[in-house]
């Protein structure tokens, strides 16, 4: 049997960091410079919770070439759109005082991105050392090896982790690597999309603390 909970496993955007929003907005707006007229449906169920190599991917598969230079042309527009508007996701602030475990981030951001949205909200120092990113890993999310790598870097063992993740992809990868999942609900991925096994859905993540309690008590 899984004893207490040792390691929680914080995916960033939509968890951490209000980001989703702001960047399926930009997302919307480099899709169509390669004439890819996407919804905003279509694009979080395509591309939130998974790396930019899967939209680059995406906009080559509908080009019929690769991009020499990828998306680096367009980093600046998410980073000015962030500089200007990025926030922590509320309750978030609340929940990392009150929680004791030890904490790590593990996410799709490409590592200067993920530096970033840390450092304009405050967070990095909480997390410093303890920050994971799927570029460190050969397959990412729904792939189960992030959660996995960022376990085996901190010492801890799978059964005794717990995810918190928002986006379907992210939740697919937590099982995968047999870890259990609180699934938040309060961005852009609704509820029935994180339903399934070993998974807790939640709203508020000032809820988190009391969850993690729960968790230990099973």
């Amino acid at each position: 049997m899984p004893g207490p909970v040792e390691l929680v496993i914080f995916d960033c955007d939509g968890v951490l960091v209000d980001s989703e929003p702001i960047a399926v907005r930009v997302d919307l707006v480099v899709l169509a410079q390669f004439g890819l007229e996407l919804s905003e449906t279509e694009v979080i169920e395509r591309f939130v919770g998974r790396s930019s190599a899967v939209m680059l991917e995406a906009i080559e598969a509908h080009l019929g070439h690769r991009l020499p230079g990828g998306l680096e042309s367009y980093e600046h527009l998410y980073a000015a759109a962030f500089e200007a508007e990025l926030t922590t996701v509320d309750g978030v602030r609340d929940a990392l005082d009150r929680i004791t475990q030890l904490a790590c981030i593990a996410s799709s951001s490409e590592p200067e991105s993920l530096h970033r949205k840390l450092a304009l909200t405050g967070l990095y120092e909480r997390f410093e050392g303890r920050v994971f990113s799927a570029s460190e890993v050969m397959n990412g999310k729904p792939a189960p090896d992030l959660f996995l790598h960022a376990a085996h870097k901190l010492g801890i063992s799978a059964s005794q982790c717990v995810v918190v993740e928002d986006s379907r992809y992210g939740v697919q990868a937590a099982r995968a690597a047999n870890m259990d999942v609180l699934a938040y609900a309060g961005g852009l991925t609704p509820a029935p999309a994180l339903e399934g096994p070993r998974t807790t859905v939640f709203n508020d993540m000032r809820e988190l603390p009391e969850l993690l309690r729960l968790h230990d008590a099973q």
